[in-house]
């Protein structure tokens, strides 16, 4: 009975020391998972503001490279971004590994999700590679205006994926980069200025040496046309019932289409014989004195200012 009462007693004690030993390894564990809890959330606060942080640095380089001209919008938007993705895949990587998750298998499953998703999604891929091309080499810039597949617009905005247009007609017209990059890109705002060809026709009958002459003093006295190179009338075709010719001009690129649109409606009143009936000439920009440049304010300065 003794040893029977023996027995009993040691095996208690050993239940009880058991469950002492896993209500401890418990303790430690939830210690453990509290602490690492509480440093992947100070890692991925610290993360967050970095990535606005890293994102805000990009833009502010990048407008100083530009020096004393505007900023490029749109590759300050899109390095901004890379930065900012960057710096938050880095942190949500350093959390896993914090909380004890084997970061190389989730790599190697997320290489080969990749790998499907990719062959799933070549044409948008494509896009992202147009997307980068376009960034790269920068035939145009948000507030250029192009032609582009038969739509000519102003660029709103340029990402990874598509080019946004707005027309003349203020109509939204999203192309794929894609479809853009393997198209000819005309950018009528690349260049300052442009020479205006007004194409005319007229018939034999008319005077055509006194209508060249007449064109070319309206072309001179334009104050949008440039005086240098001069403007040139020619005449570029004939025929047995009409004469054809143009007027060449250049001015700057916003006048193009003034200038354009009064030199085809001088050549038909001219050629109809109604002088009197020819609009004024469109005026003179006048342009004002050049806006003084910002002194930026130097470290000393920054300094006292945040004192007061």
């Amino acid at each position: 009975m003794q040893g029977f009462e023996t027995e009993l007693t040691e095996r208690l004690r050993q239940t009880v020391t058991t469950d002492e030993d896993v209500l401890h390894k418990f303790i430690n564990a939830a210690g453990d998972l509290a602490v690492n809890l509480v440093v992947a959330v100070i890692i991925m606060t610290v993360t967050w503001w970095a990535a606005g942080w890293a994102s805000r640095l990009v833009r502010r380089l990048i407008a100083r490279v530009h020096g004393g001209g505007p900023p490029d919008v749109t590759l300050q938007s899109f390095a901004g971004s890379m930065a900012r993705y960057f710096v938050i895949v880095v942190g949500f990587v350093a959390v896993l590994q914090q909380l004890g998750v084997q970061t190389t298998s989730i790599l190697a499953v997320l290489g080969a999700a990749s790998l499907a998703v990719g062959l799933a999604l070549q044409g948008t891929l494509s896009n992202v590679a147009a997307g980068v091309m376009l960034l790269l080499f920068r035939p145009y810039r948000v507030g250029d205006t192009v032609e582009i597949g038969g739509r000519t617009g102003t660029v709103k905005m340029l990402d990874l994926f598509v080019t946004e247009l707005a027309t003349p007609d203020n109509l939204k017209v999203v192309l794929p980069n894609g479809k853009v990059f393997g198209d000819v890109i005309v950018n009528t705002s690349y260049h300052s200025r442009r020479r205006v060809d007004a194409v005319f026709r007229v018939d034999n009958k008319r005077d055509v040496p006194a209508l060249l002459a007449g064109l070319k003093a309206r072309a001179e006295a334009n104050p949008l046309v440039l005086k240098d190179p001069a403007p040139t009338v020619e005449v570029t075709g004939l025929s047995e019932a009409f004469v054809e010719g143009a007027v060449r001009a250049w001015v700057e690129s916003g006048d193009f289409g003034v200038v354009k649109g009064d030199l085809l409606l001088a050549a038909r009143l001219l050629a109809d014989g109604a002088d009197e009936a020819l609009p004024p000439l469109p005026k003179a920009h006048v342009k004002g004195p050049p806006a003084p440049r910002k002194k930026r304010p130097s470290i000393r300065d920054r300094l006292k200012h945040s004192n007061e």
